[in-house]
């Protein structure tokens, strides 16, 4: 096949894709990564479409129904109260997903300022930040959540704050990393010599410039943070009682094992592939977003 010509400028060679074209081309041939998002979007879905959904109400009991096996009736049996576990557990998604992108959500609004301007300025500024950055981090995650939601008090807000703040030290170092890695590229330093503000430098050179580590650190951030709140709700820490909640629901069947295996069967069940699905997701969009890759 003849590429077209141009009389003047020779030979037009096919236009180049676009970036965006190249990564989502990338990211639908990662088998894992497709899986993944698979998963996200079906616990998404039925987080956002349980109010329609033909369940029946999590909190409405049925005292001639208590730890009844699942059936027909009940696809995923009741509880100690006789409650459905499928209405349940539906509803109980909005609340770990919840958790987990408001925790990320907040920690990205908060370290990622952080890391900017510690990444940019550096000196003092930056050693006072990654002090309290190290600091932080030399605390286990989990720990730290924990020690902060009993602070606050037990709610679903309360930990999800908790949970964002203890989140918060890793995108300030990730942040902060890239930064100094794309400070000094030529582009920076041309739009210094033009005399463009630090404001403007920082939001139209170096933030899109390090958007895609950030992503990916939040993709699989959220992972943890459903984990996290899983704990503090099954340490009473988090999503208070009736209102229903994968961690709760755990703690509750623990006293039911050998009776109703299924009280705790489902719930795991969930939390473990939904937290599966944001690993399996983030990775993609790690391999996706590599330049090197391309």
């Amino acid at each position: 096949m003849v590429a077209a010509t141009d009389p003047q400028a020779g030979p037009v060679s096919n236009p180049m894709p676009k970036p965006e074209n190249r990564v989502w081309k990338k990211f639908r041939h990662h088998r894992s990564a497709m899986l993944g998002g698979f998963l996200v979007l079906f616990f998404i879905a039925i987080a956002i479409l349980a109010p329609i959904l033909p369940i029946p109400e999590p909190q409405a009991t049925d005292w001639g129904a208590v730890r009844e096996a699942p059936s027909m009736a009940h696809l995923f049996g009741t509880d100690e109260i006789g409650r459905d576990v499928l209405a349940r557990m539906i509803w109980g998604a909005q609340a770990s997903l919840l958790a987990g992108v408001v925790s990320v959500g907040i920690a990205v609004l908060v370290g990622v300022p952080f890391g900017l301007v510690a990444g940019y300025f550096g000196g003092w500024i930056d050693a006072v930040i990654s002090r309290v950055t190290e600091a932080l981090l030399a605390v286990p995650f989990l720990i730290l959540a924990i020690a902060l939601a009993a602070f606050l008090g037990p709610s679903l807000t309360n930990a999800m704050i908790a949970i964002g703040i203890s989140a918060t030290p890793i995108f300030i170092r990730l942040t902060r990393g890239q930064v100094i890695s794309v400070k000094v590229e030529d582009y920076v330093d041309s739009a210094r010599a033009i005399g463009l503000p630090t404001r403007m430098i920082l939001s139209r050179y170096i933030l899109p410039n390090v958007a895609a580590p950030i992503l990916v650190q939040a993709t699989l951030t959220i992972a943890t943070a459903i984990i996290a709140e899983a704990s503090l709700s099954f340490l009473g820490l988090g999503q208070q009682p009736p209102a229903p909640s994968w961690g709760s629901m755990l703690n509750t069947a623990k006293n039911f094992l050998n009776q109703a295996p299924w009280m705790a069967l489902w719930p795991g069940i969930s939390i473990f592939l939904v937290v599966l699905g944001f690993n399996l997701l983030g990775d993609g969009l790690r391999d996706a977003l590599d330049p090197r890759e391309h």
